[in-house]
Formats: C-alpha cells, sequence, structure tokens
C-alpha cells in the first residue's frame, strides 16, 4: 500500500504558498529509502534504555504482506517504569504511517525490532487496551531480551510451567497494557475442533485463532535456504501441532545472528525450556479490526527449533531439530481407511489438548460421521523404558457427548495419564491408535440375568447364566455363559456378579479413601488390566481377602499375608477387602454394555456332577 500523504501535503504546500516542514520532509524520505535498504542487522549494536527520551524518533520493522518487512515510523512518548515487574521497564511509543495507522496494533506484530538509527532498542511487545484509537504500543527493552538469548543453548533442565493468564485488575477488568495476542493458524480443523481448542485454553494467551493456512512442505527437514532468509521484521511460527493437521502460533523476529533468533518481546507460555519446530512464515494479508486485528499466515519450511520461553521472549535454535511426539491415527469407516499423520509439541502445559483436538477433528472428517454413531478406539501408547501401554475405549453414544467428542475424551485421558505422570522417565516415543468407526449407537443395556437350573450347585458343578441385553432401539436377546464351580469351594454362600466392565473394574480396583498419585508402573497395570467394555462378565464374589496394589488386584490373598499388608493399607499404599472378585467366564455383548446383577449361589457340599 503506498503511503500518498506526502504527495497531498506537497500539493497543500504549494497551492498555500508556504514552505513544506524540513521534518516531515527528511522522516519521510528517510523512511522510503530505508525501505529499500531493508532492516539493519543484528550486529549494528544496542541503543541504551538509559538514553530513551520523549521524542526520540525511531523505526520498527514488520511485515504486512509477504516476507519482507516494512519500515514503521516510531514516536517515543517515554519509559514507564516497572511495567513489566519490578526493574523490568517498558518504553512507550505511537506508531506512525499509513499501514500501522490503518490496522491499529497488530496480533502478530509482536517481536517486531525498533531501531534509532542503526541501534536496536527493543521490540514492540504489548498493546493499550481492546478498542484504542490511536497505534500505541509497549517495547520491550532489547537488553531485557538478551538475557534470554544467552541461556546456555542445550540446557534442558525443566522447570515448573507457568501458564500465562491474563492479568485482570479490580473487578476482573483487562489492565492497561497485554502483551499482543498470538495469532494461532489452525490449519485443517473444523469450527468444532476450534471451539474445544479455544474452551481449553481460554486464559492462556493461545486462544485467539485466526485466518491461515498450512505449511508449503510437510517435511519435516530443516531448509538452510529458508533459515538464511530470516532477517529482523520475519515473521517465524511455533508449530504446536504439524504434519496433516497443522497448528501454529506466530511472531515476529527481533534479533537474528549466525546461530539463533529471538522474537516475540513475551512469552508463549513461559514455559521455560521447550523444544518446538520453528518455521519461516509468509503473511497473505494484515486484517485491519478494531476488535481484533491480526497477520494472515502460511507456515513455511522449517528452519529450527525454539529452545527457551521466557518472560522477554522466545529464543530459537536455527538448523536445530525439536523433539515431538509422533502420532499416528487410522480411522476404518465402512470400507474406507482414513490415515492421519501428525507430530505434537511435547509441552505439559499443551500437549494433552494438542492430542485432544486433533483426535476430536480426524474423527469429524469421515462423511459417515454422525449423532448416532460409535467408536471403538485402539491401540498403544510407546513410552520409552517401559511396556507399551495399551488403549481400548468405546464411545456409544450414551456419555451426553457427541460421540466423535466422547471418542476423543476417553482416548486422550487414556494418554494424559501416562503424559502427566510424574514418575514417567522417558519421553513418550509414540501413539499408534486404531478408529473403528460404527454407523448406529452401539449401546447394550444388562436388562436381567438368571441362572438357567437353579441356584443349588456342588464343587465341580458347571452353572449357566443367562443375561437378558436389551441393544439401543433392538429386540432383546439372550446370552448365555457358562462356568465351573471352583473345587475349592466346599459349602456357603457365593454370590455371583453379572456385569460390565466398568462395574468389574471398580470391585476388583476397590477405590482409596485418599486418592494418591501412580506411579509409571501402577498406571501402566492399570491400562493393561482393564477389560474390554463390548463383553458381559461373570465374576464370583467368594468370602476370602482381595488385596489391590500398584494396579494388580491379588484374590484369595492368604490370611497371613493380609496381616502382613495391614500396616501399608493405613498408609494407602494397599487396598484390602473381605470379598475376592474372580472373572468366571465372559461373552460378546455386541457393544458397550451398561448395568450389573447380583445372584446368589448356594454351594453343598459333595461332588458335583460335570
Amino acid at each position: 500500500m503506498k503511503d500518498i500523504r506526502l504527495p497531498l501535503i506537497l500539493a497543500a504546500a504549494v497551492l498555500a504558498g508556504t514552505a513544506l516542514p524540513g521534518t516531515l520532509l527528511s522522516q519521510s524520505a528517510n523512511l522510503a529509502a530505508t525501505s529499500a535498504a531493508g532492516p539493519p542487522p543484528s550486529t549494528g549494536g544496542f541503543f541504551p534504555l538509559s538514553e530513551v527520551h520523549r521524542g526520540l524518533m525511531a523505526t520498527a520493522w514488520t511485515v504486512f504482506t509477504g516476507t519482507k518487512p516494512e519500515p514503521m515510523q516510531v514516536e517515543i512518548l517515554g519509559v514507564l517504569k516497572g511495567a513489566r515487574g519490578p526493574g523490568h521497564d517498558m518504553i512507550l511509543a505511537q506508531l506512525h504511517g499509513t499501514k500501522p495507522e490503518y490496522t491499529g496494533v497488530v496480533a502478530g506484530m509482536s517481536g517486531s525490532p525498533v531501531y534509532v538509527g542503526d541501534k536496536l532498542l527493543g521490540s514492540l511487545s504489548y498493546r493499550i487496551g481492546q478498542f484504542s484509537k490511536d497505534p500505541i504500543a509497549g517495547i520491550t527493552p532489547i537488553a531485557q531480551m538478551l538475557e534470554v538469548r544467552d541461556i546456555p543453548v542445550g540446557e534442558q533442565t525443566r522447570v515448573a510451567e507457568l501458564q500465562r493468564k491474563k492479568d485482570t485488575g479490580p473487578m476482573g477488568e483487562e489492565p492497561a497494557f497485554l502483551p499482543m495476542e498470538t495469532p494461532l493458524v489452525m490449519s485443517g480443523f473444523h469450527p468444532e475442533a476450534i471451539k474445544l481448542w479455544q474452551q481449553k485454553m481460554e486464559g492462556t494467551g493461545l486462544e485467539t485463532v485466526a485466518a491461515g493456512g498450512g505449511g508449503t512442505s510437510k517435511s519435516d527437514k530443516i531448509s538452510a535456504a529458508a533459515a538464511a532468509s530470516i532477517v529482523p521484521g520475519s515473521a517465524v511460527s511455533a508449530l504446536l501441532v504439524g504434519g496433516d493437521l497443522e497448528i501454529a502460533a506466530t511472531c515476529t523476529v527481533t534479533y537474528v545472528d549466525l546461530k539463533q533468533l529471538l522474537a516475540c518481546g513475551h512469552p508463549l507460555q513461559q514455559a521455560g525450556p521447550v523444544s518446538l519446530p520453528m518455521t519461516a512464515t509468509e503473511v497473505v494479508a494484515t486484517l485491519a479490526s478494531p476488535l481484533n486485528a491480526f497477520k494472515i499466515v502460511n507456515t513455511g519450511e522449517r528452519i529450527g527449533a525454539f529452545t527457551e520461553d521466557r518472560d522477554a521472549a522466545i529464543r530459537g535454535v536455527l538448523g536445530a531439530t525439536a523433539q515431538t511426539i509422533p502420532v499416528h491415527i487410522a480411522v476404518h469407516s465402512g470400507k474406507k481407511t482414513r490415515n492421519l499423520n501428525i507430530e505434537v509439541l511435547d509441552l505439559p502445559s499443551l500437549t494433552s489438548q494438542a492430542v485432544l483436538v486433533s483426535m476430536y477433528e480426524v474423527l469429524l472428517q469421515t462423511n459417515e460421521s454422525g449423532a448416532d454413531n460409535s467408536y471403538h478406539v485402539t491401540g498403544t501408547i510407546d513410552v520409552d523404558g517401559y511396556p507399551a501401554s495399551p488403549v481400548d475405549v468405546w464411545a456409544g453414544g450414551s456419555e451426553g457427548l457427541p460421540p466423535q467428542l466422547a471418542a476423543a475424551l476417553l482416548s486422550a485421558d487414556r494418554f494424559q495419564k501416562l503424559y502427566t505422570n510424574g514418575a514417567r522417565l522417558g519421553a513418550i516415543r509414540g501413539v499408534n491408535l486404531k478408529v473403528e468407526a460404527i454407523p448406529h449407537r452401539a449401546s447394550v443395556e444388562l436388562a436381567s440375568a438368571r441362572f438357567t437350573s437353579g441356584n443349588i450347585v456342588h464343587p465341580g458343578d458347571t452353572v449357566t447364566v443367562e443375561a437378558t441385553l436389551r441393544p439401543w432401539q433392538q429386540p432383546e436377546k439372550n446370552v448365555r455363559i457358562s462356568f465351573k464351580v471352583p473345587a475349592r469351594l466346599q459349602g456357603g454362600n457365593v454370590r455371583v456378579l453379572v456385569s460390565d466392565a466398568g462395574t468389574l473394574d471398580r470391585t476388583l480396583s476397590q477405590p482409596k479413601m485418599i486418592p494418591r498419585p501412580s506411579d509409571m508402573q501402577t498406571a501402566l497395570a492399570e491400562a493393561r488390566n482393564q477389560h474390554p467394555q463390548d463383553r458381559v462378565y461373570v465374576s464370583l464374589l467368594v468370602p476370602e481377602t482381595q488385596a489391590g496394589m500398584q494396579g494388580q488386584t491379588l484374590s484369595s490373598v492368604p490370611i497371613s499375608m493380609a496381616n502382613a499388608l495391614e500396616p501399608m493399607r493405613a498408609a494407602q499404599d494397599v487396598s484390602l477387602n473381605g470379598e475376592s472378585a474372580q472373572v468366571a467366564a465372559a461373552a460378546a455383548a455386541g457393544g458397550v454394555l451398561s448395568g450389573f446383577q447380583v445372584l446368589n449361589l448356594r454351594i453343598e457340599p459333595g461332588g458335583g456332577v460335570d
């Protein structure tokens, strides 16, 4: 967009017979010359904060369209002492020029370098209010950003994560200064999936979803040519999800040298050490809006990895490879199979949400998707140093949620239990899931259960239970399940539990009075021991001690062992129950079963008929 003010002012001056102000002519001419030359290199030195004063003129660089940064005039209004925290000052400035005065302060502009002459002053990073008429911005001084540059590369000690919440003033009012929003591009996502992301990300600074497109290259290879093209003022993006789906956060480069760059001028999540793929970015357009002005972008080739997310900047290392989690999801619907391959960031505050939203999206992408669909998700989660953890969940339409969302929530919950486990030492190396889409509501209710030939039996007898199942909007069906009475049960009453998987699992693993975080071995054991939900189970509840420890259930524990475990019970390390649940038999239910019934069995001494 061409700046037309100078020709108009010249014409007005001629018509009025007056001289054009020399300062305005000089500034406009200098800006035109500066634009042709491009932004100064980061090696030109730094302008000290101590010399900043009101009226100082500077130049900021940012990309409005394409990949080439454009200059903006910046008028320094003053220094706000401690505006970013104790000892962290902020420089207040007003932007001048046709484009910034039209668009205002834009989401994605954060990190735009500000120069006094050829010396780097800092980055545009903060905005004032929501509907400010003047393009006034806060500048993060470069000295604060250089502290992030000087953190040793490769220092990846995990720190406590602080999700960046929007600070609020009295009565929930927003403060005067807010970090410029980091616009997200969610490429390949349905509106329902985007809405879910926004709900999960509310208050983190990553809920602003802008229009945009995915990467021009799906390769995870580093492009040396693309990295060499990055200059101060270039747009870059951090990939939260890459591959067949993409979620990317965009900022502007403030500083770049041969090895690394600094961007944003504020944190993404203030997570400390991170590992996020870094890409070059093309700005397709800059949308002006008094409510939410933002850059519309396409992510480009990979140029390295972001390694630090700190208060004053995010740092990227050129040529580095990020550590991500590969996720493969295959959806089988009728005769069609859809394969999705993505990689997800490895960052506790965001990873589980990224897996959830990606899983939800792939289930929304099938044309056979409907309100009464059901989904059966199976697969594994691979963790370094541990056996693969199985995933086996059903979403049958009875959860009160859209079945796609229910399936995504259940699958993501299995992932989260391992990913957020405080005892996990190894990295998550991969998630492989297979989804079977069922074109009807696969929920089944246990209507009743009974013994087919009375309830008085002998040890060793074969007993048959007939369970009446009621599938959703289908005729009832009877399922017969036979089991043998254990020979050791010589007499007395025994309860028989006919149930779904959830009831059985709760019976086998009694809840603790004070829940405690489980270690990895316990979490893996619990995942392995969960029973499939599409079966009907017949279990004997025998009057013998049952112990639960480290995710395992021990049935028919001797009295001596139970006494030895009693002190651990007080410490909540072991659960003890006076009745042991022993699975005697099971049968297919034809869907996700719900319900249970307890039958009474009378065992009389003596041999039975086999």
